[in-house]
């Protein structure tokens, strides 16, 4: 059994809210992030569009 994803995808952008998502690369030009979801979908988003899985933590 795989790890939980570290992120909830807070925004409703492309059918994608409230789903978990991990970072691969995070920008610091207009606070921007590279977010891989458990379907391998990939897109380029603001951080700000993310929250911390509480499931995730220990």
């Amino acid at each position: 059994m795989s790890a939980p994803l570290p992120y909830i995808y807070r925004w409703n952008r492309q059918g994608r809210k409230g789903q978990p998502c991990e970072v691969l690369i995070r920008a610091k030009v207009m606070n921007s992030c590279l977010v891989r979801f458990a379907d391998g979908y990939t897109m380029v988003t603001s951080r700000n569009a993310l929250m911390k899985n509480k499931e995730a933590t220990p």
